[in-house]
């Protein structure tokens, strides 16, 4: 088992974000670079995965040069390289694998494919490595909505699922009936904290169930706002923090960025007196820097592939992923 000092090259490319960076395995970060094609979808009214994937292949090895001159590296100091394997755009997906593999193939030093998803809930880990094991995690992004067991790194238990729409999608989808344009989820978070909750009453659906499942299809019909669609995961996170026996939550994934989702559950882990981490903002949305800190902790056990034989998948559940020993 490799306990070395390492330095983990991360791509991320799962969807319409470009990431790429550096990951020490001791002094943490070294450089991070991410292009969004936001731009480039705009016109779509969404993203078209032809072109993403293109975009993908343009970005890949100028954001990698970018990385390695920002922390004053080459090549030959790279130790591993740690990719997103899914889930996500099949086509974006095996453009950050085959540029990944090849280039590992090339230098003769390991790879990883990796969960997107367990890059986003590990990502508050970034700043605060020694956040202490057991947790609750919420991810919420656009096209997840999960509350999580986490007893450590590659060991999760989901506790709760969307069973239709993800949080985010439900932005997006609300923002496009108002024609708001792509992307809409930061719009309609902007204009919701201009707003009077009190105006309109909405459908909160699952609150009276069992279980900690989510649904957010019903709301794609009506005018929503961040303080509506929270508060069923309010609900849901404080029945689950309960039922764990937690007093400890880590919140990410893109949704996480949103002022008001924050500001509420600060508020809640406050009165419970517990603890509650957010990722840097920068590092909410898609980001190679999550992915580079997943990968270079599988990396420093073990975990890797030499050969350039690899596979993407557009669905992949986090109770699937191998737990890491340390």
């Amino acid at each position: 088992m490799n306990k070395q000092p390492t330095v983990t090259l991360g791509i991320e490319s799962s969807c319409d974000e470009t990431g790429v960076a550096l990951y020490h395995s001791q002094l943490g970060l070294l450089a991070h670079a991410l292009h969004s094609q936001i731009a480039i979808h705009t016109q779509y009214g969404g993203v078209v995965p032809e072109i993403a994937s293109r975009d993908h292949i343009h970005r890949l090895v100028p954001l990698t040069q970018q990385v390695l001159a920002e922390a004053n590296l080459s090549l030959s100091d790279i130790d591993g390289i740690a990719y997103t394997s899914g889930p996500g755009l099949a086509g974006a997906l095996l453009t950050g694998a085959g540029f990944a593999r090849s280039l590992a193939y090339g230098l003769d030093i390991p790879a990883l494919g990796v969960h997107h998803m367990e890059g986003h809930l590990l990502s508050p880990l970034l700043e605060k490595p020694d956040l202490a094991f057991p947790f609750l995690a919420l991810l919420v992004s656009g096209g997840h909505t999960q509350l999580i067991r986490v007893d450590g790194i590659g060991r999760y238990r989901v506790l709760g699922d969307t069973l239709d729409d993800a949080i985010g999608e439900a932005f997006d989808k609300t923002a496009k009936l108002l024609e708001m344009g792509y992307p809409g989820g930061p719009a309609v978070s902007a204009l919701a904290l201009q707003g009077d909750a009190s105006i309109y009453t909405l459908p909160r659906p699952m609150t009276d169930r069992a279980g900690l499942e989510f649904s957010f299809s019903g709301l794609k019909t009506a005018v929503l706002n961040t303080w509506n669609k929270a508060k069923q995961s309010r609900q849901d996170l404080e029945r689950a923090l309960a039922q764990e026996k937690l007093n400890r939550l880590v919140v990410a994934g893109g949704v996480s960025a949103n002022r008001r989702i924050r500001q509420t559950l600060t508020e809640i882990m406050h009165k419970r007196k517990g603890e509650v981490l957010f990722p840097r903002l920068a590092f909410c949305t898609d980001n190679g820097a999550m992915i580079a800190f997943a990968g270079s902790h599988r990396l420093q056990v073990g975990q890797h592939n030499l050969n350039l034989d690899f596979s993407v998948t557009t669905r992949w559940t986090l109770e699937e992923l191998a737990p890491v020993e340390t």
